[in-house]
């Protein structure tokens, strides 16, 4: 996915719409010149709701859509007509969007699934006619309910990607590497630091026309957590995945020191991350022979482990067999 396309956060301004007002309507016929109250109802203000598209991946198309109105609800008339409901308009987003009220901070729905559909703001209740307020001591009132306010407010919209692994690693790990070659996807990959802005998801075939997704984050620094690097933007897409396969190259300094920072990072921005299952892969391992890796192996983290070469194709088909076990266990 291109990154200039792809966008997970969005601010928009969303007003469901007013309630009608009742009608205050006196029924006059030619035969019967005091025919009572008969005002209708005031129809229903407009909601704005939030529906998942699974087959939507990013927020781009709100990116220039920040305000979204609903329609107002329609005074009622005589004979006790209603009036009509508001329009409605649906915000339709990709599946793993979280919905939060800026003012309180708090979550309005998370939507996980195709076709879920939540409510961001209510349309206001419309007013009742003065019918409902006849009594034997009032029988022609000449008053009638107003319709309610429309609700407003700013909403943020997060999107989490949803997979069921998720490559982490420090910047130059090797991850977009290995995605372009157990899927489809074809990531942008260069032989430098951050050269992943944005995540990248793919397919992974597997046997029996099975598959599983897998999700490239950008590259993970010591800090991230407090924001440095990409920081915090990122490191939410995390929080959706159902296991983590850490990336550490075979050249690496320490393979367990490097695998401890990344761990230290994840669990200071969501000690719950620590609860996902984790796999290990060394990458570039074509530029090791066996001894070395046997040298490695002792001071390996207690972890499952593959060594893996994306060049040559050593240990992929290894690693998806414990992948795809991992995620079936």
């Amino acid at each position: 996915m291109a990154s200039m396309n792809f966008v997970d956060y969005v601010k928009v301004f969303c007003r469901s719409g007013n309630g009608g007002a009742g009608s205050t309507h006196l029924r006059r016929e030619k035969f019967e010149p005091k025919g009572g109250p008969d005002g209708g109802d005031g129809g229903r203000g407009g909601h704005v709701y939030i529906k998942g598209n699974d087959q939507l991946w990013t927020l781009i198309h709100l990116k220039y859509q920040r305000h979204i109105f609903a329609g107002h609800g329609g005074s009622g008339s005589g004979s006790r007509s209603t009036g009509a409901d508001g329009a409605d308009v649906i915000v339709e987003v990709p599946l793993g969007t979280v919905a939060i009220d800026t003012e309180t901070n708090e979550v309005i729905c998370e939507i996980t699934e195709h076709g879920q559909q939540e409510i961001l703001k209510k349309g206001g209740r419309g007013g009742q006619g003065n019918w409902h307020f006849k009594s034997p001591t009032m029988q022609t009132p000449r008053f009638a309910q107003p319709g309610e306010d429309s609700v407003e407010g700013w909403v943020v919209l997060e999107l989490k990607l949803l997979a069921d692994v998720g490559l982490v690693g420090l910047p130059n790990a090797g991850k977009s590497t290995l995605l372009s070659v157990v899927t489809a996807a074809k990531p942008k990959i260069g032989d430098y630091p951050f050269t992943t802005l944005v995540p990248n998801i793919g397919i992974v075939p597997y046997r029996d026309s099975r598959s599983f997704v897998i999700a490239d984050i950008p590259g993970i620094i010591e800090g991230a957590h407090e924001g440095k690097g990409l920081g915090v933007r990122f490191l939410r897409h995390i929080e959706r995945n159902s296991m983590l396969l850490f990336m550490i190259p075979i050249d690496s300094p320490n393979i367990k020191d490097e695998y401890n920072t990344l761990v230290n990072e994840l669990s200071q921005f969501n000690v719950e991350l620590l609860d996902k299952h984790r796999m290990l892969a060394i990458t570039k391992c074509d530029m090791a022979d066996e001894e070395i890796k046997k040298e490695i192996k002792k001071e390996l983290p207690d972890v499952r482990y593959a060594f893996i070469s994306s060049v040559t194709g050593e240990g992929i088909t290894e690693l998806k067999d414990m992948l795809w076990s991992e995620l079936n266990s």
